[in-house]
């Protein structure tokens, strides 16, 4: 199968150890001359970045929040004091979501863009994406990583750029039907919504558009596997999925068609750790380890960050793959703040998903699950609002209800509630509903 970058994709992580050791020097030592935020969180932690000689001192830094990076863009304006280049010397801004609170700017130098670029056309191209695809771009080109970033990547690979955006349904369709389109990016939620607009609006299938590769991003559900095969039995074609961080990289990993988790495709760019989310003790990259992803910059030059927590848990896959990729991989299923716990059971809003997925035609596959409060801690029965796609089905909920404690080991209560009750969005959408007291 095809590699963009061999050296880095192909080449075992140890034997990448010393040309990366002295990138994260060098990095360090750029961070704490030019980040008054590092220098300060450095000096009161006792760190002294001349010491560093392997990347297991690495150890030793203090994690970054994403709170803390917020609280600094408020306080000392524009991209923050943890930025180290000027906004004379930046050549585009992005912002984060902002889905877990205020957004916050990310600043992109020139060089900055090259390896976005760069870290980018590796995703594609482990996704399938060739000179010969037309591109359906269904997200935003505003704010978002995923949109200019995406752009140049799709470029440089040479396939044709299609700008779509969102909310633009039936422009998607008609250019599709005008161009040919062969790839559609998108979120899983923009998915499944397209596929239920084209039945309900249009009266067509999505097979009807004759992709051969819908690639999702942006939120977790690509990498599960019933939700995976729900969506390629929709479009009729091959699903994968990419996985990023918009404060590290837009992305840095994706799934190659040999499947089994989405390949960490920068590990020249980017230095990860895995770590027990609540001791913050790092774990070893073996197959079937848990934990939250934690992130540092190897070559970044307007914002770098140093042991970034991307709140993401994944689990790891280090079993040889086919496509001859060598390094680790790794299935994201879900943020460390949006697990649940159920009678002392850690439950991930998309591991209910995968269980409800089962049941379709029975149910559309569209749910929710209502918390009240912030949680995570939730107590039995789980209430689990669940949409279902013909009439009423009297064993149905019963039959949920079941599979979830057979499969997740937590007592579930089944709300069925009629066809298209439970809203779409063609961005991201959580699982989770959180009802607070008046």
């Amino acid at each position: 199968m095809t590699m963009w970058a061999p050296h880095a994709e192909g080449t075992p992580w140890s034997h990448l150890d010393e040309q990366n050791t002295a990138a994260l020097i060098r990095q360090l030592s750029y961070v704490n001359e030019n980040s008054a935020f590092y220098r300060v969180k450095w000096q009161k932690a006792g760190i002294d970045v001349k010491l560093v000689r392997t990347l297991g001192d690495l150890r030793e830094f203090p994690f970054t929040e994403k709170d803390e990076l917020r609280f600094d863009q408020v306080t000392n304006g524009g991209l923050g004091s943890y930025a180290c280049a000027s906004l004379t010397e930046t050549i585009r801004i992005h912002s984060s979501s902002g889905t877990t609170g205020r957004p916050s700017f990310i600043g992109v130098t020139r060089e900055d863009a090259a390896i976005w670029t760069e870290s980018l056309t590796r995703v594609f191209t482990c996704m399938g994406v060739t000179e010969d695809d037309v591109f359906l771009h269904a997200t935003g080109l505003s704010f978002f990583v995923g949109g200019l970033p995406v752009k140049d990547a799709i470029e440089g690979i040479g396939a044709a750029f299609v700008p779509i955006g969102t909310g633009a349904s039936d422009r998607l369709v008609q250019a599709n039907d005008a161009l040919g389109g062969t790839v559609l990016f998108c979120t899983p939620s923009y998915a499944r919504y397209l596929a239920d607009y084209m039945q309900q609006r249009l009266g067509r299938d999505a097979r009807s558009l004759g992709l051969r590769r819908v690639l999702l991003g942006a939120e977790p559900g690509g990498g599960v596997r019933a939700i995976r095969e729900g969506i390629e039995a929709a479009f009729g074609c091959h699903v994968r999925e990419a996985y990023g961080n918009s404060d590290l990289l837009p992305a840095f990993a994706a799934t190659c068609d040999a499947q089994g988790g989405n390949h960490l495709l920068t590990p020249d760019l980017l230095y990860l750790e895995v770590i027990d989310p609540d001791s913050g003790e790092v774990l070893p990259w073996e197959t079937g380890v848990q934990g939250e992803l934690v992130g540092t910059s190897l070559r970044r030059w307007s914002a770098p960050l140093v042991r970034f927590r991307t709140r993401d848990h994944v689990v790891v896959n280090t079993q040889p793959c086919e496509c001859g990729r060598s390094g680790p991989r790794i299935l994201c299923v879900g943020r460390t703040d949006d697990m649940l716990i159920v009678s002392g059971v850690n439950i991930w809003p998309s591991a209910i998903a995968d269980v409800v997925e089962t049941f379709v035609p029975r149910v559309t596959g569209a749910l929710r699950v209502i918390v009240n409060g912030y949680g995570p801690a939730v107590p039995p029965p789980l209430h689990i609002r669940v949409e279902r796609a013909g009439d009423i089905d009297e064993q149905l909920g019963d039959e949920i209800a079941l599979a979830i404690r057979e499969r997740l080991q937590v007592k579930a209560a089944i709300e069925l509630v009629p066809m298209n009750s439970i809203p779409r969005s063609e961005m991201k959408t959580s699982l989770i509903d959180r009802i607070f007291p008046s």
